[in-house]
């Protein structure tokens, strides 16, 4: 899906949406205030989509008036969305005190991190989370579109594919990494909570390759330092691909199923030396402000919430299997260096 709103007048909104199915006419749905009020088809042809292939018909343009929406032009709120994948195309809000900077924060964790999230959305005219379930075609899309100066984006993207629509002169980047071993034993316990839901073949599709993962983790005592070590020889190559260095993954390869090796984790050091903020979980005032100063944003630093105390303790018995070393060789090199540098600028 691509999209553009070509203009705002208030008594009109006009744009385009093209569908992923080169066949289907694209919808826009309106929501004022969490409530969807109206659904609009797209009405009008530009000849232009059907001579690139893009779409089949070119039927993607759409007008949004008072004939759609009575009130259309005493909405001081109103956001569209597309019909069919619920992804935000446009928000009208008043621009009295936005910031005016594109930032996209790389996410790290495989639990959404909604911390800074939470904090900016108010500051920003447009905002796109967890941006990594989107689409290559979406998220280009959003990328490649310059003409909202106000955008938020956040999720767990593949940096290296994305990197040349996100260098400095086009938006503002920032990554928080997070402690490793926390992080693996975070991601060892999601797979385990996922376990019934790989059970049920209503719903166990939603997990893609991680289905067969999370019924092998159901079957080890997380507790145990015996079944952890047995875990670790038993890994089948799905768990192994998610709990694997997952820090060098996100950073040193260009497709999600991409092997990871060593050159990957030099490939991996270089792009977040290209990052504008790099912070770490364990200094997570010291990101926020930095972040908070670039922005120009005047406000308190959020609370981040610990860990799980249950994720907290697996990941002190991790320290102690040995196989741990290898999963997280690269990722504790750079968690470290990282911790390092900001403890040397920091406090100076």
């Amino acid at each position: 899906m691509r999209f553009f709103i070509t203009y705002d007048n208030s008594h009109a909104i006009c744009g385009w949406i093209v569908p992923d199915n080169p066949l289907a006419i694209s919808r826009v749905a309106v929501s004022v205030e969490g409530k969807r009020i109206a659904e609009v088809e797209a009405q009008h042809i530009d000849p232009v989509f059907k001579q690139s292939g893009l779409h089949s018909t070119g039927q993607c343009t759409f007008i949004i008036t008072a004939a759609d929406i009575p009130q259309i032009a005493d909405l001081t709120h109103l956001e569209l969305y597309d019909a069919d994948t619920n992804v935000l195309v446009y928000r009208r809000a008043p621009r009295e005190g936005t910031v005016e900077q594109r930032v996209m924060l790389i996410n790290t964790g495989i639990e959404p991190e909604t911390t800074l999230q939470t904090a900016l959305f108010p500051h920003f005219h447009m905002s796109h989370f967890g941006i990594h379930r989107m689409s290559d075609e979406i998220l280009t899309s959003i990328l490649t579109n310059r003409t909202e100066p106000s955008l938020l984006l956040s999720g767990a993207i593949v940096v290296p594919r994305y990197e040349d629509q996100m260098t400095p002169d086009l938006m503002l980047t920032g990554i928080l990494l997070q402690e490793p071993h926390v992080e693996l034993a975070t991601r060892m316990l999601w797979l385990k909570a996922r376990a019934e839901e790989a059970a049920d073949p209503a719903r166990r599709w939603r997990l893609g390759r991680l289905a067969d993962a999370a019924t092998f983790a159901q079957d080890y005592d997380l507790t145990d330092l015996k079944s952890l070590r047995r875990y670790f020889r038993m890994l089948p190559e799905p768990a192994y691909h998610l709990l694997y260095n997952p820090l060098t993954r996100l950073l040193g390869t260009r497709m999600p199923d991409d092997r990871l090796h060593p050159g990957n984790s030099i490939a991996a050091i270089e792009v977040l030396a290209r990052v504008g903020i790099v912070g770490h979980r364990t200094r997570f005032d010291a990101f926020a402000q930095t972040l908070f100063d670039r922005l120009e944003l005047d406000r308190p630093i959020p609370a981040m919430p610990e860990p799980s105390a249950e994720a907290r303790a697996l990941a002190e018995r991790l320290r102690a299997v040995r196989p741990v070393d290898e999963m997280l060789v690269f990722d504790i090199a750079m968690s470290d260096a990282v911790k390092d540098s900001i403890d040397k600028s920091w406090h100076h």
